[in-house]
């Protein structure tokens, strides 16, 4: 009896020592999964159920169908606030998309053993680390049309003073400027992480048959860059979609709201003195979130393609 017991005990202890390596990153990556299911799977649901109601917040909610999306879609038609906000969200994915290539080329200019280059470093990465507020803040003096830095330069070309942030035709631009410095800063993380781990045989191979610069850079080095490329178009995708802090401290969506996009125009109608439409609201949160999950899945797809095809 005793020895069935002890060879039970044995078969345990085995299964659990077996299975140790497989169980242990479930264990430590459960906390996260919670948490992101609680506060992001959890909302994106709610946000879809809210968008079926009208409701101000503090009432009973109505359940009124698809009509917010309606009546998003007659905006659209119109050429209201929603179609003013979904044209500027493409003019900043298109523009927003910029910052890859950009970093992509800081972070070849940095990835060299020069004197000074850790100096060079900290500046072009200063802007990654610093709030969107204060990037807000300083462009925003720099656009001043009395005593900013911009019109200084272009005084020194024989050139007017130029209102940027006053311009509606000039605004939505110059907040995606503002906004490119620190985005650009971040896809030159990206790029100098992906460089470390760039295979130097595969390098000296390409010299050896002939390859140099822009060969070299499309052939060799940007396959092995593909996971950083993924990973800075999707983050720039989504930062491009969902801005709204250097909106909100530049402009406020002015002047006339020109420079609106959809995630601050969600606010604007759900949680400003526009009327405290939540459904309406949640309704521009799903459009946001279905155009963002179109991307996405775009580059996973091509993602997964390209490593089904190796």
């Amino acid at each position: 009896m005793a020895d069935a017991v002890l060879t039970q005990t044995a078969d345990k202890e085995s299964w659990f020592h077996r299975n140790q390596q497989a169980i242990a990153p479930w264990l430590f990556l459960a906390p996260g999964i919670l948490f992101f299911a609680v506060y992001v799977i959890a909302p994106v649901f709610q946000s879809f159920n809210l968008s079926l109601y009208e409701w101000d917040g503090l009432g009973q909610a109505e359940y009124v169908g698809l009509r917010n999306y309606e009546d998003l879609y007659w905006e659209f038609a119109d050429r209201d606030a929603f179609y003013t906000s979904m044209k500027n969200n493409v003019i900043w994915l298109l523009m927003y998309l910029l910052a890859i290539p950009a970093g992509l080329f800081i972070a070849l200019f940095l990835n060299q053993t020069v004197r000074g280059i850790r100096l060079y470093k900290s500046l072009f990465f200063f802007p990654f680390v610093i709030s969107q507020v204060v990037v807000g803040l300083v462009f925003t003096w720099f656009y001043d049309p009395t005593f900013g830095l911009l019109n200084a330069m272009l005084g020194f070309v024989g050139m007017g003073p130029l209102n940027v942030m006053g311009n509606e035709h000039l605004v939505t631009y110059g907040i995606i400027f503002a906004g490119l410095w620190p985005q650009t800063a971040y896809c030159m993380i990206l790029y100098l992480t992906g460089l470390n781990a760039v295979d130097p045989e595969q390098i000296e191979a390409g010299r050896l048959d002939g390859a140099k610069g822009l060969r070299m850079l499309w052939y060799i080095i940007l396959p092995q860059l593909r996971p950083a490329t993924f990973i800075a178009f999707v983050v720039t995708i989504i930062g491009s979609l969902r801005s709204f802090d250097l909106i909100s401290i530049m402009t406020g969506g002015g002047p006339f709201g020109s420079s609106r996009v959809l995630a601050y125009y969600m606010f604007e109608v759900a949680l400003s003195e526009y009327g405290f439409r939540m459904g309406y609201g949640a309704a521009i949160a799903v459009v946001l979130f279905l155009i963002m999950m179109c991307f996405i899945t775009y580059f996973l797809w091509s993602m997964y393609r390209e490593e089904r095809g190796r």
